[in-house]
């Protein structure tokens, strides 16, 4: 019986080595996942920004056609 109880006890003992290893990469991994919320509420922040200056670009190139078609004209007129 002592011999079967020393076995127990180093099963025993390997599984909690084997635990507090997979407890650990736990712990580590957790402190990695936490920045990405962060990450992608700037990203989701970064995105909205990106559409806002694409309509401004678009009203932008808009008026400048229109200025550039009223210069056009202006200088058929004067020639």
């Amino acid at each position: 019986m002592p011999k079967d109880d020393n076995y127990t006890n180093v099963l025993l003992e390997d599984i909690r080595s084997q635990m507090e290893a997979v407890l650990e990469i736990s712990r580590d991994t957790q402190k990695k996942v936490e920045p990405l919320a962060i990450i992608q509420e700037d990203v989701a922040e970064l995105k909205s920004d990106l559409r806002t200056i694409k309509l401004a670009v678009a009203d932008t190139n808009k008026d400048f056609k229109l200025l550039e078609r009223r210069v056009s004209r202006i200088e058929e007129q004067t020639a």
